[in-house]
C-alpha cells in the first residue's frame, strides 16, 4: 500500500491574524506621527509666508508711505507694485481674503496698532506657539 501525504502550502488562519495584529499595532504608532508632521509642515509654511508678506508690506509702505487699505484689492496693491505675483493663500483654510479684525476666519488678518505698525496674521495660526490652532 502506497500512502501519499498531502503537503499543504500556505498560511494558517492564526498566522494571518498575527500578521494583521502586528500591522495594526504599527499603524497605531505611525499614523499619529504623520498627522503631527503634517501640521508642523503647514505651520512652518504659514510662518514663512507671514515673514515674507510682512517684508513685502513694509517695502510697500517704504515706497508709497502707507500700507494698503483693507478691502477686496488689498493684495492687488502689492501685485500692481510688483511685490507679489499672486494673492497669497493661507494653507490652513485655502483662503486669500483679508479681514481687518483679528480672529476672523478669513485667510489673513490685518490690523494697524497704536504706533502705526501693520500687523499681519493668519487665521487658525498662533504666532506665539507657532502652531496651527484648529482646522476649519
Amino acid at each position: 500500500m502506497n500512502i501519499r501525504r498531502r503537503v499543504r502550502k500556505g498560511f494558517t488562519l492564526v498566522e494571518i491574524l498575527i500578521v494583521v495584529v502586528i500591522l495594526g499595532i504599527l499603524a497605531a504608532i505611525v499614523v499619529p506621527q504623520f498627522t503631527s508632521a503634517t501640521n508642523q509642515s503647514r505651520a512652518g509654511n504659514v510662518r514663512a509666508q507671514l515673514r515674507s508678506l510682512e517684508n513685502q508690506l513694509e517695502l510697500h509702505r517704504a515706497r508709497t508711505g502707507q500700507y494698503p487699505a483693507v478691502g477686496a484689492d488689498f493684495w492687488n496693491d502689492l501685485i500692481t507694485a510688483g511685490l507679489l505675483k499672486t494673492a497669497p493663500v493661507n494653507p490652513v483654510n485655502n483662503s486669500s481674503s483679508v479681514a481687518a479684525a483679528a480672529g476672523a476666519t478669513t485667510g489673513w488678518t490685518w490690523t494697524i496698532d497704536a504706533n502705526g505698525n501693520g500687523i499681519l496674521g493668519a487665521s487658525y495660526f498662533d504666532e506665539t506657539t507657532n502652531e496651527i490652532t484648529a482646522t476649519p
